[in-house]
């Protein structure tokens, strides 16, 4: 029987985060699948501002349930979180503009690798400006993570 004692990187730093990071991947690749259906003769970035009001009235309903309004306006009385919230906002609107720009014009199966590649750019970035460490192996799957990518979209 496995145990999850058994696997290191579990046991050291939690289940939750896992459980958390493969449900993200598993609905960012519904959102490719969804968004190259529904952009069928229609404008990207049209349907980008479309979807993105329903994930803020979803995300608004979410925080509602979860009685934490009064959280907003900690965080806006917040200059720096807020000001890096913003920024985080605006970079993730962009990425979802020219994410659908390329479902629009590309197959799933070539653009969901290549937008993959923001792990990357993520670990390099965390590295240079958050000061994180990567260790050999970690250094190794990074690598392996950009070689997957290019190797999954080439025709």
């Amino acid at each position: 029987m496995l145990r999850l004692s058994a696997i290191p990187l579990l046991e050291a730093n939690g289940v939750t985060w896992l459980i958390y990071a493969l449900l993200s991947a598993a609905t960012a690749a519904l959102v490719s699948i969804f968004g190259k259906i529904g952009l069928k003769d229609l404008d990207a970035n049209s349907a980008t501002a479309i979807r993105s009001v329903i994930m803020a009235l979803f995300l608004l309903g979410v925080v509602v349930v979860q009685g934490k309004m009064t959280q907003v306006g900690e965080i806006l009385t917040q200059r720096r979180a807020l000001t890096f919230i913003v920024l985080s906002g605006v970079a993730g609107a962009m990425s979802w503009l020219f994410y659908f720009l390329a479902l629009k014009v590309g197959k799933v199966s070539q653009v969901g690798p290549i937008d993959k590649f923001s792990v990357v750019i993520a670990v390099i970035l965390a590295f240079l400006f958050l000061g994180e460490k990567i260790s050999f192996t970690g250094v190794i799957g990074v690598i392996l993570i950009a070689a997957g990518a290019v190797l999954v979209a080439i025709k």
